[in-house]
Order: C-alpha cells, then sequence, then structure tokens
C-alpha cells in the first residue's frame, strides 16, 4: 500500500493536527472504506506567502461594501474609538 508523507517542515504537533483534520473530514479525502493514502498524479505545492507586498487576492475585501455599509462601519469604530 502506498503511503503518504509528511513535509518535512511540519512539527509532531502540526503532524497529529493534520491527521485529526484528515481522518474528521474523511469523505472528503478518501473514497469509501479506501484508506487515507497519497494519490500518483495528485501532488500539489502550496506556497503561502503573507510577506509585503502581498498578493492582490489579500489586498482586496472579499466583497464590495456599500457606501451606506461603510458609513455604519466607520461608525460604529469611531463609538469603539
Amino acid at each position: 500500500a502506498d503511503k503518504g508523507q509528511f513535509s518535512p517542515t511540519l512539527t509532531s504537533k502540526q503532524k497529529l493536527s493534520l491527521l485529526k483534520m484528515l481522518r474528521t473530514n474523511r469523505p472528503a479525502f478518501a473514497i469509501g472504506e479506501e484508506p487515507l493514502r497519497s494519490i500518483i498524479g495528485h501532488d500539489i505545492e502550496l506556497y503561502l506567502d503573507v510577506e509585503r507586498p502581498y498578493p492582490p487576492m489579500l489586498r482586496t475585501p472579499p466583497y464590495p461594501a456599500s457606501l451606506e455599509t461603510r458609513k455604519e462601519t466607520e461608525k460604529h469604530i469611531n463609538e469603539l474609538l
């Protein structure tokens, strides 16, 4: 049986956390009673960049706010200050 591998940069705590998430969400990562394992040809490499300058997707709001919403938000922020 093919066994998946963790990135060597993960700590033991991160590996355990990832395993817990995989088991909790098993239907998203395995078919039926098949074991969790790596699938040949489905390797992905993720690079998360949080350094400046931020990627364009991190610089834009998730959805545009209306003028009325922006005014109300500003009002609430000022009340909190």
